[in-house]
């Protein structure tokens, strides 16, 4: 028996060992797994001011992104749609939404007693002014635009301009192609101002030759980029 290392060992066989009653001393190379878990952690906020000492602002998991989007693009909540819809006779007009034309509930109105052909030049001129009216508080936030400007006037047919034509005080040609998609495709969908045929003539102050226009599908999905097909009336 000796001393070793402040403890009282026995030699057995000639090795070394513990007396009973004693703690066995860990083997070299190993520590504790609390240990080794504390160290681990403590070398935590030593990497968080490495990283302020950086200018880079250490997070905690998870992050918050903030609150997720209120609104649906392009979607008016019921509410939303009755304000606009209003008074008056039930209209839609085609608005610009995440790059597409995308139809939203309006109205116009029209004296009582007006004739047919006065008539359908007021819900024209209706339509125009819907068209070229900034979008409400709820539809700007959920993305609707109008590439459609105010004061343009609409008239009826003169001369020899066949019988359902629309003259805007505006060239048809200085209008941008979402504008005049918006303006096809509104009057087109509508009964009071499209032909039977779903095609609406369209002309402008001068005397250029009038064009009937169609509203497809790719206008109504690439405004921007597809001007609506047309073809010149002649002999009508």
């Amino acid at each position: 028996m000796r001393a070793r290392g402040g403890r009282l060992t026995a030699i057995r066989g000639g090795r070394p060992a513990v007396l009973p009653g004693r703690r066995r001393v860990a083997a070299r190379g190993t520590r504790p797994v609390a240990v080794r878990r504390a160290r681990r952690w403590l070398g935590v906020p030593l990497l968080a001011a490495l990283l302020a000492g950086c200018g880079i602002r250490a997070t905690q998991v998870p992050t918050d992104f903030g609150p997720a989007p209120s609104r649906v693009p392009c979607a008016l909540s019921g509410a939303d749609l009755a304000t606009q819809a209003g008074r008056g006779i039930p209209v839609q007009v085609f608005l610009l939404c995440a790059s597409q034309l995308v139809t939203v509930d309006r109205s116009v109105h029209i004296p009582d007693g007006t004739a047919e052909r006065q008539r359908r030049v007021l819900v024209a001129q209706g339509l125009l002014d819907q068209l070229a009216m900034t979008p409400s508080p709820a539809e700007k936030q959920a993305g609707y635009t109008t590439d459609v400007v105010g004061g343009m006037i609409v008239s009826g047919p003169r001369g020899k301009d066949p019988e359902g034509t629309f003259r805007l005080s505006s060239r048809l040609q200085d209008l941008t192609s979402s504008a005049l998609g918006q303006i096809v495709c509104t009057f087109a969908d509508s009964e009071a101002t499209a032909a039977d045929d779903g095609t609406v003539v369209l002309g402008g102050p001068d005397d250029r030759p009038l064009r009937r226009y169609r509203c497809t599908a790719q206008v109504r999905s690439h405004p921007g980029a597809v001007a609506p097909p047309s073809t010149e009336v002649t002999g009508e």
